[in-house]
């Protein structure tokens, strides 16, 4: 009932209010997206939706237009020698994600599960199937966010994931989602180009 009726009601109910309340800081990061450098605002990319279909991720594009579009983060090469000092910082706060508002208005994605992958990171899907974690909505902020984001590895990230799964409920979503603030305010398990599971 949470799952299918409430949690869907909430998401659209509070995806609505952040699209109008962040249109204007929206518009001001796309303003400085284009006066940083040259390319598109958004950055659309397929990624893992529940039940392993396929869906494009809506982001703001915080990476040069030169740089690999379906590799994860961790496979890139000095990643953070690509990036400006601009894109290191809506990189490190997130303020990249917040385009993702208009995938949950859509019911692509929730505000709280599993990270979307990417649709060919096949050994995070492997060990998320062990969890019945790729049958969930997949989420703007989750469980292994707040407990690591990118320096976890994927098995450990997939366990996240998996708890997520066990102990989803309305209490446990909000504990996810006022979690992320902390964890993002302090930029926690933020790692470009690092040897573990990539950022998705």
């Amino acid at each position: 009932m949470y799952q299918k009726i409430f949690k869907r009601l909430l998401d659209i109910i509070l995806s609505s209010a952040g699209i109008v309340i962040a249109a204007i800081p929206m518009l001001i990061v796309a303003v400085l997206i284009k006066i940083d450098s040259p390319g598109p605002v958004f950055f659309k990319q397929k990624r893992v939706g529940i039940h392993k279909s396929h869906f494009m991720i809506i982001k703001f594009r915080s990476m040069p237009v030169s740089a690999p579009k379906d590799t994860p983060t961790h496979e890139l090469k000095n990643a953070a020698s690509l990036l400006s000092p601009f894109q290191e910082a809506i990189r490190k706060y997130s303020i990249d994600e917040i385009p993702q508002l208009f995938n949950i208005f859509l019911g692509q994605m929730s505000f709280v599960g599993p990270r979307p992958a990417l649709w060919n990171q096949y050994d995070l899907l492997e060990e998320r199937d062990k969890y019945g974690a790729n049958d969930v909505k997949p989420g703007l902020t989750g469980w292994a966010q707040i407990n690591g984001r990118d320096e976890l590895p994927i098995d450990v990230k997939a366990g996240y994931d998996g708890e997520y799964v066990k102990r989803l409920s309305f209490g446990f979503d909000c504990k996810c989602f006022f979690g992320t603030f902390f964890a993002v305010a302090k930029a926690e398990g933020v790692s470009e180009g690092g040897p573990k599971d990539g950022n998705v």
